[in-house]
This record gives structure tokens, C-alpha cells and sequence, in this order.
């Protein structure tokens, strides 16, 4: 099946659908015990085409039953959501915020920061520990309303380096000043619980200190010696390199300093990973140079993830249809970019083998939108209903429910 073309009719509906949508209120709370139906357009994520299906949840929160065709039958009391316009997709995973950045945030009473935008999962690249082993989510459930949180703690860097002079003042910094160092501080922090390490490769534009290679490669050994990726924020062609010799596995955003086609390649070859960050740098200037960058990365088979950095400039919170947009400017297309916003983001390091997919038997993670997310990014904003974590978070102005015995036409 061929993907919709953003043909003027496909527009009506979308800009039709937000104006619906603009003014709404949500309510989450348990899942009914008897499950969920949501009909619509079903993409499963991955590699699948999006098709006219439903995606049937059970009472226990899993996906029961993905069917494609017409709506079957079902029971009478089994509640259902969505309709012909509708689309069921997996939800959003932000790899890279800042959720210290504002304590205040909401992030855990189920504002429009977290589940009401379907935002299901986010990694927290940077904060104080004391900040982020409250946000963890580890092996429990995400408090109602509230996405699954991943942590990195503190950012190791050298001593009086980046971003400890900087907006990392106040415990966003974590300083080690030799290989023996590096090894017990990553000890610690393991210890503490976070799902992921990662380092500050950068000079601030300052010649501050940067970690030298052999406190980085120790950074690296003991991270990977007790199951922990090393995500590195390095920004410049000469800081990437560094990286790579150190054998790093992610590259927290993409590079804002022209990388050659070598070095684009090295990272093709090792394998690294680079979570995109695009619209951050578009608002403070920089953006051509990283999304000439990312375009260079996808045609030489790197893997983007969809990240915001969210707390910087630009940013705000929920899912960020900006970023989606410059993801498919990439040349990933919608239906690439929205990839790299589900399976790929929810498999980055530290989110506990969320597979940004809708597969049968595995737990629910999916979102119902009322139009097209190829027609109009913007729809995440605005979702009808959201299932997590054995939660359903519904917009009020929703239909309740459509009864097994109405028609529903395609």
C-alpha cells in the first residue's frame, strides 16, 4: 500500500481535524479491565506500510490482536476509539532532554509535557543524581499520566570543562582527572542506577579542558564492562574523532561543525548512533550545518534518533513536530523521520528494551490521532487517546465509544 500523498483533499481533513482538536481537555486513568479497541489507519512501526486495521489491548495491557480490513466483531462491552480518519501508531520517544533544566516541569502530573502529547518515553541526558534517581523509572511503572523516564546522572567531563562553566554549574558536572578516576566514578554511578553514561567531548568555544583520550577509553571500558553505554556530547569534526578512537557508542547530537565524508563514514562503519537535535540548533543559528550533517549520516546508513534537547533554546515540551519535520528533511521522509521517533528512539540506550513498536503480546505503547501524522505532524499535539504502562490517557472531547454492531466505513 502506498503511503498518502499530502494531496489538497488529505489537507482539508488534517486542518479540519486540528481545528476539532485545537480546544480539548484530557483524562487518564486505568485501562477498562475488559481492554481496548482502537480503529483507524494501524501503522505497526518498523518496516510496516500503514493499513485501514484495529489494534485490539487486553485487560492485562497488551496488545492481544493487530487485524487489518474492515473492523471486525466485537464484544458489545469492549470499549472502542477511533473511526475512519483516525491513525494507531506506536508513541514517541524523546532520546535526549533536559528535565532539569525547569524542576518545575509537570512531567509527573500528566500535563501536555508527557502522555497528552504521546510522548511515551524520555532519556535524560544530564542532570544532578540527586534530580534524577527521583525521575527513574527503572523496573516500575511511570507514575499516572507520566512517561517512562531513563537517567544518565551527571555528565563526566574534565575538570573545570564543559558544562560545568556553563549551564552544568550546580551538579549537571561530574569531573575525573585520570584513568583510575574515570573508573570509579562510572563504578559510582552505576551503582547509583543510571541506565546509561555519558561524557562532555567539548571545549566550549573556550579552551576549556577536554578528557583526554585515555580517561575517555576508561570511561568507555568501564562502562561497557558493567552493560552501560557511553553516550558522548561532542559537537566539532575534532571532538567527534576523539570519540570514536575512544569507541563510544552514541553521539548525543548531531554534530554542528562540517563533518568530512571520512569521518561520516567511521561512524557508518563503528556503528554509532546519533540522536538528531535539529530544531535546538536551528534556533540558535547553527542548524544548516547539523542538518547537512544528518543528511550525510542517513545516506551513509547511521542510525538517527529522534531527540529534542529538550530545556534549550527552542525547545518546549511534548512531542516537538519541528523536530519530526527536520528529520524528514534528512531524506528519512515522514514515515522515516516518525521511525526514528518510535523504534529507534525507544531502543536507544538505558530505555529497558521498549521496542517502539506495536507487535501482538508485547506491552501497549501507542497512540490514537485523529488524522494523518504524514499529512500534519502537528496532530501529535493534539492525540485522541494514549496507551501506556497499562494507562489510557483520552481526550474528553473524544467519542466514548463506537458498539461492535456500527458500521465503519473506509
Amino acid at each position: 500500500m502506498q503511503v498518502p500523498t499530502l494531496g489538497s483533499a488529505l489537507l482539508r481533513r488534517a486542518q479540519a481535524g486540528m481545528n476539532a482538536v485545537r480546544e480539548r481537555r484530557v483524562s487518564s486513568a486505568a485501562a477498562p479491565v475488559r481492554g481496548v479497541a482502537f480503529a483507524g489507519t494501524v501503522w505497526a512501526g518498523g518496516a510496516e506500510e500503514p493499513r485501514v486495521g484495529t489494534v485490539i489491548v487486553d485487560g492485562s495491557g497488551r496488545i492481544a490482536e493487530i487485524g487489518y480490513g474492515p473492523r471486525p466483531n466485537l464484544p458489545y462491552e469492549l470499549l472502542t476509539l477511533g473511526g475512519e480518519s483516525h491513525w494507531v501508531v506506536p508513541g514517541i520517544t524523546d532520546a535526549h532532554v533536559h528535565l532539569g533544566f525547569d524542576p518545575a516541569q509537570p512531567w509527573i502530573s500528566g500535563s501536555v509535557s508527557g502522555l497528552a502529547t504521546g510522548l511515551v518515553g524520555v532519556r535524560d541526558l544530564g542532570a544532578p543524581m540527586r534530580w534524577a534517581a527521583l525521575w527513574r523509572t527503572g523496573h516500575r511503572a511511570p507514575p499516572p499520566g507520566s512517561p517512562f523516564v531513563a537517567v544518565a546522572g551527571p555528565i563526566l567531563t574534565a575538570p573545570g570543562g564543559y558544562p560545568s562553566r556553563s549551564w552544568g554549574a550546580g551538579g549537571y558536572a561530574e569531573f575525573v582527572d585520570s584513568a583510575a578516576h574515570a573508573r570509579s566514578r562510572v563504578q559510582h554511578l552505576a551503582a547509583d542506577g543510571v541506565d546509561v553514561i555519558k561524557c562532555a567531548i567539548d571545549g566550549g568555544g573556550r579552551d576549556w579542558p577536554v578528557l583526554e583520550p585515555e580517561v575517555l577509553r576508561a570511561v568507555v571500558d568501564t562502562a561497557h564492562s558493567l552493560g552501560l553505554a557511553v553516550v558522548a556530547h561532542a559537537l566539532s569534526a575534532e571532538w567527534v574523532a576523539r570519540a570514536l578512537d575512544a569507541r563510544v557508542d552514541e553521539l548525543a547530537h548531531t554534530p554542528n561543525e562540517r563533518l568530512s565524508p571520512e569521518l561520516v563514514q567511521r561512524i557508518a562503519d563503528q556503528g554509532v548512533s546519533v540522536t538528531s537535535t535539529l530544531q535546538t540548533f536551528f534556533s540558535s543559528g547553527t542548524g544548516r550545518v547539523a542538518a547537512d550533517n544528518a543528511a550525510d549520516l542517513v545516506a551513509a546508513g547511521v542510525r538517527l534518533r529522534y531527540g529534542t534537547d529538550l530545556g534549550n533554546a527552542g525547545t518546549k515540551p511534548g512531542v516537538d513536530p519541528r523536530e519530526l519535520d527536520r528529520l524528514a528533511d534528512t531524506g528519512l521522509g515522514r514515515l522515516g523521520a516518525l521511525r526514528a521517533a518510535t523504534e529507534y528512539s525507544a531502543q536507544a540506550a538505558g530505555m529497558r528494551q521498549r521496542s517502539g513498536r506495536l507487535v501482538v503480546g508485547q506491552p501497549a505503547a501507542l497512540v490514537l490521532l485523529p488524522f494523518s501524522p504524514l499529512a500534519e505532524p502537528g496532530v501529535w499535539r493534539t492525540p485522541a487517546a494514549v496507551y501506556a504502562d497499562g494507562r489510557l490517557t483520552v481526550s474528553q472531547s473524544h467519542p466514548h465509544r463506537h458498539h461492535a454492531g456500527e458500521s465503519s466505513a473506509r
